[in-house]
């Protein structure tokens, strides 16, 4: 059985609906889909609708924006209560922040002579709460000033570039904790991915097992070498924390990033599975989700 833990739909930054995500997981072969949009649960309802259709099996997940030392760090929290109020309110902060600096980054753009207007922005993200960066390079590849989305992000919208501008994000042991007491597993994605790996050290990775719970770590990723993985699956190994696969997919928005391009071994999701179980007792919330697996 083939499993994507790490997929986005146009709840955040994907280019798909989310019944269009879950069909076309099925064609590609996979058995179960995590939908981890980021930011944001708002696509969960429908995710398991349509998996429930169609068979395959369906993982409630969020990726979250975190920041450790001013370095941008991402963690992935399954099947966390998303109305569990410390965490709601948090997800809402980072979301404010994403959309409040549109204006900010439309500035700079023009400031360096970019045509863009925040109405263009708003327009490429209809349907989702979590508006972001990808939003803006889906602007400037509608207006013709770039091709895709990696050279928007390569020429203006990457950290250090003209357009960047930074927003709240959460510090990576507290994002763990909320996820936690919210009943989920906390897995960090892509640990040495972009700039992450600054931060991201087995040391580092090692304290926040210890002192937060964090349940594993995301190897088998296009972000990471094949000598990235074999030292990431070594200090999972080490730490006795699940490791995971995926393809963080996002329909036309991310190159290279095909559906069930990496996967997640049965084995590690049952892990996750008796991890979440073990976290959802723990936690008073009664509303934690359930993963579909027919």
């Amino acid at each position: 059985m083939r499993i994507d833990l790490h997929t986005h739909s146009n709840r955040s930054d994907g280019t798909d609906p989310v019944d269009v995500l879950i069909r076309h997981a099925q064609q590609a072969g996979l058995g179960v889909i995590a939908l981890t949009d980021h930011d944001t649960a708002a696509g969960w309802a429908d995710g398991r609708r349509a998996a429930e259709e169609l068979g395959i099996g369906f993982v409630p997940g969020l990726e979250i924006s975190c920041k450790l030392d001013g370095i941008s760090v991402h963690l992935l929290g399954y099947l966390p209560d998303p109305a569990y109020a410390p965490l709601a309110k948090d997800l809402q902060i980072v979301r404010d922040g994403r959309t409040d600096r549109i204006p900010a980054i439309v500035a700079r753009l023009n400031s360096i002579g970019v045509p863009l207007t925040v109405d263009e922005v708003f327009a490429q993200a209809t349907g989702t709460p979590s508006v972001g960066r990808p939003h803006v390079a889906d602007a400037l590849v509608a207006n013709g000033t770039v091709v895709n989305r990696s050279e928007a992000f390569d020429r203006f919208l990457a950290d250090g570039r003209a357009g960047h501008v930074p927003h709240y994000a959460i510090e990576p042991g507290r994002a763990i904790d909320l996820v936690r007491e919210a009943g989920g597993v906390p897995v960090i994605a892509h640990p040495w991915g972009r700039s992450s790996y600054k931060v991201m050290t087995e040391d580092t990775l090692g304290r926040l097992v210890q002192d937060h719970g964090l349940a594993g770590i995301e190897i088998d990723h296009q972000d990471h070498s094949p000598e990235s993985r074999e030292a990431l699956r070594a200090i999972a190994r080490n730490l006795g924390i699940i490791h995971t696969g995926s393809s963080d997919h996002h329909g036309a928005g991310k190159i290279d990033h095909d559906l069930g391009v990496n996967s997640t071994d049965p084995e590690q999701l049952e892990r996750l599975l008796e991890v979440a179980k073990t976290n959802a007792a723990a936690s008073d919330n009664a509303a934690v989700p359930e993963a579909y697996l027919p």
